[in-house]
Formats: structure tokens, C-alpha cells, sequence
């Protein structure tokens, strides 16, 4: 079965030249024109590895890889015409696992993109994940929390952070951690207001805020989401 590669770029050309290369290689390739469209093909296909534009409408691709991390491992390239080193030290930063600038060389985008699916796990993308004997439910793709079947409604942040917590449920994670994955890179130092968008979820998501059953303190290191 051939893999499967997603493409996310505005730019239609862009997609449809990228897209003969790789299915003259034997890929089967996914096409995306909107970022929120390829989120919704990345939850549905499960590619083997997406090709990311970082400069869209409405949504960048910053926000999207941030998103894709959140859900799966997949390896993530960025494909752009922004060469400044900081975007290449951001993009990495935030997890995706190779950058190539527009205009590039076809033999080297296939050569990574080559490297990068012998080396990847296959990707496992879950949409919904359920707790508690269905009692605890976020749903990654409509970016809703359920629980006790009640709709809680939570700010981005606090979504970004939850949702780092139970794609690791049992496992502990330091606030430095958290927080650069919940926020990115740029949130290093931010450590202090964890502690308060902590609370602001046990208030949501908790049925006693003060006696937490879900979001649990591992004093001195960090929180962990229990795996009920």
C-alpha cells in the first residue's frame, strides 16, 4: 500500500506540482488548500508524513503543527518561503522534524521525505479519547470537553493544555515541559502562570475542584492527567 502524504499550502500550484513529484514516486498524496481543512484530512487519512506551508488565511501553519503534535507523532516538514533562522528554529522547536525553504530542489525534498518515513513510527491519530468509564470525554476535532455529560467550555489555552495532559494520561509532566508543549517555546518562562490555569481547569473540569480526581500535583515536579 503506497504511503500516504499529506500536503497543507493556499497556494494551488504550489500543491498540484508538489503532488506530481511525489505520486510519480509511488505516494498517494492528500491535498489541502486550507489549513483547517488539512487538519480535518490529518484526523481522517492518517498520513505517513504532511508537507506544511506556514503563511495561510485564517490559520497559520504555527497554529497546525501545534495542533497535529497535540493528536500524533507524525513527521512534520515545513515547506516555505520564510528562510529567516529564527522560523527555522521555531518550527523545529515546535516539533516538526525537518524545514525546507521555497524554492527547493526536488531530488532533496524527496530524499527527506524518504528519510523521514524509514524512520517514523506509523503515525496513530486518535480524534476522541474517553476517561473515567466514558465519564470524562475531549474530542480533539470539534476541540470539546464533555464530562459527566456536560459540555465544559474552556479558552484555547486552557484547551491546549488539557489536551497536553491526557495525550500523556499517567504520565508525569514538568511544568517546563507543559507548558512549552501546551503554548510553544516562546511560553519558557511562563511557568509561574501554570499554577493559575491549573486551577482555572479544576474549576471547569472537576467535579470537586478542591479534591481533584483528574488533574493531579506531583509536588515539586509537575501535574499528571490520572488514567482512570
Amino acid at each position: 500500500m503506497a504511503e500516504k502524504i499529506l500536503v497543507i499550502d493556499d497556494e494551488e500550484t504550489t500543491v498540484q506540482l508538489i503532488s506530481i513529484l511525489l505520486e510519480r514516486r509511488g505516494y498517494e498524496v492528500i491535498r489541502a488548500y486550507r489549513a483547517e481543512d488539512g487538519l480535518r484530512k490529518a484526523y481522517r487519512t492518517h498520513p505517513d508524513l504532511v508537507l506544511l506551508d506556514i503563511m495561510m488565511p485564517n490559520m497559520d501553519g504555527w497554529e497546525v503543527c501545534r495542533r497535529l503534535r497535540e493528536l500524533s507523532d507524525v513527521p512534520i516538514i515545513f515547506l516555505t518561503a520564510r528562510s529567516d533562522v529564527r522560523d527555522v528554529v521555531k518550527g523545529l522547536e515546535m516539533g516538526a522534524d525537518d524545514y525546507i525553504v521555497k524554492p527547493y530542489d526536488n531530488d532533496e525534498l524527496i530524499a527527506r521525505v524518504k528519510a523521514h518515513l524509514r524512520r517514523a513510527p506509523k503515525p496513530t491519530v486518535s480524534e476522541e479519547l474517553i476517561f473515567d468509564g466514558g465519564q470524562f470525554r475531549i474530542n480533539f476535532l470539534n476541540r470539546e470537553v464533555w464530562v459527566h455529560d456536560r459540555l465544559v467550555h474552556l479558552t484555547p489555552k486552557e484547551f491546549k493544555l488539557l489536551a497536553v495532559l491526557v495525550r500523556n494520561a499517567g504520565r508525569v509532566i514538568s511544568r517546563n515541559e507543559l507548558v512549552k508543549e501546551a503554548w510553544g517555546p516562546e511560553y519558557a518562562d511562563a511557568t509561574d502562570s501554570l499554577k493559575l490555569y491549573i486551577h482555572y481547569l479544576r474549576q471547569k473540569v472537576e467535579p470537586d475542584a478542591n479534591n481533584p480526581i483528574y488533574i493531579l500535583t506531583s509536588r515539586g515536579v509537575g501535574y499528571r492527567f490520572a488514567n482512570r
